[in-house]
């Protein structure tokens, strides 16, 4: 990519979106396309092609993506299936109309069989069942990797699949009822300590900053009475790899910059933790003093997902930023973060 090259990133207020357009304006590009979901609903066929039509973008990141953990995948598998398939099936299919020099897609490690031997190695996509609590999302997902290797067989196309794991990040979604695991445990911490404290005033800061609490919300339960302990879904026994969205922003640039092929390539750290040890790092770090619960009744989800990132270890990259760091700088970016 030249830095005057238009580069177009879909979904640039999402986690991963904003990430990748912080690094591209660190890396000094000048011309960065970005269109809110009010001006550009990417569900929208001729919404899409209108915009593709005009800006002629050279270059694509496809952030844009409906995504959850696992209640909001367990609950809502139709808009998920719907919404994913609607958005990257308009975008891969205009970038090959306009002549887009390359297309980076991201999938998502949720998407490999769910008893796939460890670690995850790109190939063995599609080579078991899948994990049935979020199987519409990752139908969806594997639909747009195919679409992208379908499109670079018959039209010769340079759209590269990318496959990355448990991401974190300042900007994340913290809703309880939608959120992946991480920044759920990081605002289940915080929401314990200050009831520890009794410092209702902050919990309700909390919630007009970051959204309802389902009990509250529910009045199963007054303000109060707000729990001093942690209770969290499962045995804590599963294991993940969870990778910075900083660090993932730099692997999507660098791909884009240095990567010849097509192929799908995973992105990740190469290492992973129990849920319970995360949990315990999170506790620390927010500086929480009271009980963790481990709801068995709950499920665990995939037993241990951990990514093989040699690939793309041999092409030069590698993570960089440590977890502690990580979670200990998104903890201090949820403190201070001010929506107005």
């Amino acid at each position: 990519m030249e830095k005057t090259s238009k580069v177009y990133v879909a979904g640039h207020r999402g986690l991963v979106g904003s990430a990748i357009v912080r690094r591209l304006k660190a890396l000094g590009y000048e011309n960065i396309i970005t269109r809110t979901r009010s001006q550009l609903d990417l569900t929208d066929q001729k919404a899409v092609a209108d915009f593709f039509l005009k800006e002629k973008p050279e270059y694509v990141f496809m952030a844009a993506a409906k995504v959850g953990g696992i209640y909001a995948n367990n609950t809502y598998p139709a808009e998920f299936i719907y919404k994913n398939l609607a958005m990257q099936t308009n975008v891969i299919h205009l970038s090959y109309l306009y002549n887009v020099k390359r297309l980076l897609f991201l999938g998502s490690s949720c998407i490999y069989p769910k008893m796939a031997p460890q670690p995850l190695k790109e190939e063995y996509l599609m080579t078991g069942p899948l994990e049935p609590t979020n199987s519409a999302y990752a139908v969806a997902k594997i639909a747009g990797i195919e679409m992208c290797n379908a499109y670079n067989r018959q039209y010769g196309t340079r759209f590269i699949p990318v496959m990355p794991t448990n991401l974190y990040g300042p900007g994340d979604n913290f809703d309880l009822e939608t959120s992946h695991v991480l920044p759920a445990l990081i605002r289940k911490f915080h929401l314990a300590k200050l009831a520890s404290k009794e410092d209702w005033e902050g919990i309700i800061r909390d919630i007009q900053v970051f959204g309802p609490v389902p009990s509250l919300i529910s009045g199963t339960r007054p303000i109060h009475q707000f729990p001093k302990n942690v209770t969290l879904w499962g045995t804590g026994s599963p294991r993940r790899e969870f990778l910075h969205v900083d660090d993932l922003a730099d692997a999507c640039c660098y791909l884009m910059n240095h990567y010849e092929g097509t192929d799908l390539i995973n992105i990740g750290t190469g290492t992973d933790l129990t849920i319970r040890d995360l949990a315990m790092t999170v506790q620390q770090i927010v500086g929480f003093d009271g009980k963790i619960i481990f709801d068995q009744d709950k499920p665990d989800g995939t037993p241990r997902k951990l990514l093989d990132v040699t690939k793309i270890n041999d092409l030069g990259w590698r993570a960089s930023i440590d977890l502690k760091k990580g979670i200990r700088q998104v903890y201090d970016w949820y403190c201070q973060y001010d929506p107005h």
